[in-house]
């Protein structure tokens, strides 16, 4: 009997490492994801939300030169230089989230910016924006190559949950962009996706493959029992939904904390 409880014991303690494992995995993950390389934006006339962290800066990489239209409520609090195409913001204090207008100087589009700076939030990765233009995009020739939308290529519902899996959890070194797949735009405000309120979720990132969307997203366990995570308790209209791991343990453990790849037929925010 004394044996038989040992190896209980012992087991336990294993799965316990093994979570705790997944887990540190994934917050790291989660943060090289939001703080790695440089994140690019479509822009398609939706103002896009720049959330900044006071004191550090942040840059924003344009097709071309561009003039900053900054507020007069914003002058003491936040610096913007404007660079060749980049932009460099850096705010010395919080400020609620105002909208500012960037100008293109050769004739080119208006960019429109939701602007917010807070003391413990705010993203600092780099942006890249890109205009499509008549089937291509026009992007900053100095810019190193990237790769091109293709409409011809289709990517199955498997290829493209991979892909926004990787895009998470691979190390920098092996990320790479496919054809035909685009980051787009999508506010990182916490949402109500899962019925019951047990479960946290906060959208991470989003691309677009020809008329298919894909959507990461956070979920945190918010109650102090364990949660199986079961894709009917999802709110919206998802073609497909795949947990990286479909069990949380309690909030506050290190495994409280998984991802959900969502796919849809229309943006993110349309479909929920």
């Amino acid at each position: 009997m004394r044996s038989t409880n040992a190896r209980k014991s012992i087991f336990l303690t294993q799965r316990l490492v093994l979570w705790i494992g997944i887990g540190l995995l994934l917050i790291e993950s989660i943060a090289h994801a939001e703080m790695g390389a440089i994140e690019r934006i479509e822009w398609d006339k939706t103002p896009i939300r720049l959330d900044l962290k006071v004191g550090e800066e942040r840059w924003v990489h344009f097709p071309g030169s561009v003039k900053v239209g900054l507020p007069a409520s914003l002058q003491p609090l936040l610096r913007t230089q404007s660079v060749n195409g980049t932009v460099y913001f850096l705010a010395s204090a919080p400020f609620d989230t105002t909208r500012i207008m960037l100008r293109t100087l050769d004739g080119g589009p208006l960019y429109l910016f939701d602007v917010s700076a807070s003391e413990t939030g705010g993203q600092s990765h780099p942006l890249r924006l890109f205009v499509k233009e008549a089937g291509k995009s026009r992007e900053d020739p100095a810019a190193p190559p990237v790769a091109r939308d293709v409409s011809t290529v289709n990517y199955s519902y498997v290829a493209l949950t991979r892909f926004a899996a990787q895009q998470l959890y691979a190390p920098a070194r092996l990320l790479r962009d496919l054809p035909g797949i685009v980051r787009v735009p999508v506010t990182r405000d916490p949402v109500s996706l899962l019925r019951g309120g047990m479960v946290d979720a906060t959208p991470l990132v989003a691309w677009r493959a020809g008329g298919l969307f894909v959507t990461a997203l956070k979920l945190t366990n918010r109650t102090d029992r364990p949660q199986i995570l079961d894709p009917r308790d999802l709110r919206g209209t998802w073609l497909t939904a795949t947990f990286q791991h479909n069990r949380l343990l309690a909030a506050g453990s290190e495994a409280d904390t998984t991802a959900v790849y969502l796919i849809s037929a229309r943006p993110f925010a349309a479909s929920r």
